[in-house]
């Protein structure tokens, strides 16, 4: 990874075609954004197209562009992908799954840094770095007919490739940190015991760094702010090769405690009204009765501020409902029927803590 930052940092202020190759989820993306960030063209657009995503009769007109009537529907001008990125860097995400039709048109394109945007009669020129990528390996859609041969050269004139992460198992501690810390937000962030990151390191990620972070958000969601040992954690939570992992680990330790994604809340205590004092105000008498049954107090003679007595309110079940949790954010948000982000903003609000 040292070494594919120190390229990027190179070839960023050239205007030579890239083309980025490696499986899916190892950021090739990411890749494309430091080119464009680190070169001259940084202040203009970096504007992605993934060619997979776009239906083969729609290609040409989110290229090049296309003026009002060229078709049924082009009901006003649109300006293609090429003219946004005038000036900064289009990146073609997936170009191994462009159509041969478009193929040619692309070369064109960048053999004559010219569009012809649909139905118009001028060419438009245009000043712009392309940056594509691949998960496929474009020499073999060559050989199957698939891909063309002269635009793999126009495009492969700087390459590189995104490793996988299994070829990288010493960033995945590091990663898993990172995410944990990220997905978080304002709380704790989940830790991992020292076995669960070794298993982490084991596993092969078949997709990758986006499996990895998927997996650390669905942890920061369930278990936030807790420490997670393997042989813990749910196996439904858990890709398919670390459960045949924790499986193996559970033969061989004493299984351990299981996670409670969603613990059964305590019976809230009942009141009874005889052990509440009522005021012996007989105009009083009824409605007392009537507010106390109700879990009210009576409203006092000089009045009340509305406001700060639900501030209290408030307050109190948002502490009840913390000791309750052991002062676990989430466990606390869902027995309050809250989403989290707005507990921990009345967390800081009353000056509560929480674990």
């Amino acid at each position: 990874m040292s070494a594919i930052r120190e390229l990027i940092s190179k070839i960023a202020d050239s205007d030579a075609t890239v083309l980025i190759n490696g499986e899916s989820g190892t950021g090739k993306e990411l890749v494309a954004q430091a080119l464009h960030y680190q070169s001259r063209r940084a202040d203009a657009n970096f504007v992605p197209l993934n060619c997979a995503a776009i239906p083969k009769d729609l290609m040409e007109s989110e290229l090049f562009g296309h003026r009002k009537g060229a078709f049924t529907g082009a009901l006003a001008d649109r300006v293609g992908r090429f003219e946004l990125a005038h000036g900064g860097t289009l990146f073609l995400d997936e170009i191994g799954d462009l159509s041969l039709d478009m193929q040619v048109k692309l070369l064109r394109v960048l053999q004559e840094r010219v569009v012809d945007p649909v139905g118009s009669t001028r060419p438009v020129t245009v000043d712009v770095r392309v940056v594509a990528a691949t998960h496929r390996d474009l020499e073999v859609e060559i050989a199957a007919g698939r891909f063309r041969e002269d635009l793999y050269y126009r495009l492969n004139v700087l390459p590189l490739v995104t490793p996988p992460l299994r070829d990288r198992r010493d960033d995945v501690p590091l990663l898993a940190k990172f995410y944990a810390e990220r997905f978080a937000g304002k709380g704790k962030p989940v830790t991992f015991t020292s076995d669960f990151l070794e298993a982490l390191k084991t596993y092969d990620w078949p997709g990758n760094v986006r499996e990895l972070s998927n997996l650390i958000h669905r942890f920061s969601a369930l278990f936030a702010g807790q420490r997670l040992a393997l042989n813990a954690v749910p196996a439904p939570m858990l890709p398919k090769g670390l459960k045949v992992l924790q499986e193996e680990r559970r033969d061989a330790e004493p299984e351990a405690d299981i996670l409670q994604m969603f613990p059964a809340e305590e019976e809230a205590p009942t009141v009874a009204l005889a052990d509440t004092p009522l005021q012996q105000d007989e105009d009083n008498h009824v409605e007392e009765i009537i507010m106390l049954a109700q879990g009210m107090e009576a409203l006092p003679p000089e009045g009340i501020s509305l406001k700060e007595r639900m501030a209290e309110i408030e307050r109190g079940f948002i502490e009840q409902a913390l000791e309750r949790a052991d002062g676990n954010v989430s466990k606390t948000a869902r027995m309050l029927n809250l989403q989290r982000t707005t507990l921990i903003e009345k967390i800081d609000k009353y000056r509560l803590r929480s674990a």
